[in-house]
């Protein structure tokens, strides 16, 4: 099938191509749902390369259901989301049994055309919303990453974390409380201006 065709194809239908044996659909698809299946993750573990790994397996993991995908159970995106945060709990238990792990990447680097001064100050919030977020209960953590960073609706995070709406908003809203207090003795050093602006940090 034409590439300009398959842009225009739902993600259960690539899915299918592929596994009917068309490699251009598992191409495309790989392109739309990576970077939003490692943000994810990055968030998760706040490391890049184990974020990458997860990537990987959690793809890997769907081309090898494809042939039994059941259309209309669920959306792919968020099966895969279910698939990374199983993943990242995982890696995390996993890397609690084992010493000098490291805690987090550099952050990337914001375009050319800002200031130094600008670049920086986005670096440093960059890194303290991820220490910040690190320092939320596990669930918690998932629940404000997917609605606030992923912009995700509460039934779908309620999907992939296998709970009630309800359950997602008063996890969603007890993490958000506490990443603002987490962050409010850091205020002037951030340059923020107000505490608004700190809210608006996970969107």
């Amino acid at each position: 099938m034409p590439r300009d065709t398959l842009d225009e194809v739902s993600d259960e239908t690539l899915l299918v191509l592929y596994a009917n044996g068309d490699p251009s659909a598992a191409r495309l698809l790989t392109t739309r749902l990576s970077p939003r299946v490692l943000g994810y993750a990055t968030r998760l573990l706040a490391d890049r390369a184990e974020a990458e790994d997860v990537t990987q397996e959690a793809m890997m993991r769907l081309w090898r259901i494809a042939p039994q995908w059941r259309a209309g159970e669920a959306q792919i995106s968020t099966w895969l989301y279910r698939v990374v945060t199983n993943l990242c709990t995982d890696l995390k238990r996993a890397r609690r049994r084992r010493p000098g792990v490291a805690l987090d990447d550099a952050p990337e680097v914001a375009g050319a055309t800002e200031s130094a001064v600008s670049t920086l100050m986005q670096a440093d919030r960059m890194t303290a919303l991820q220490a910040a977020l690190d320092q939320l209960p596990e669930r918690q953590r998932q629940a404000v990453v997917l609605r606030h960073i992923e912009g995700l609706a509460n039934p779908e995070i309620a999907q992939i974390m296998d709970l009630g709406v309800e359950a997602v908003e008063s996890l969603t809203a007890r993490g958000k409380r506490a990443l603002a207090a987490i962050l409010a003795g850091r205020k002037a050093e951030l340059g923020y201006e107000d505490d608004a602006d700190e809210s608006e940090a996970v969107g």
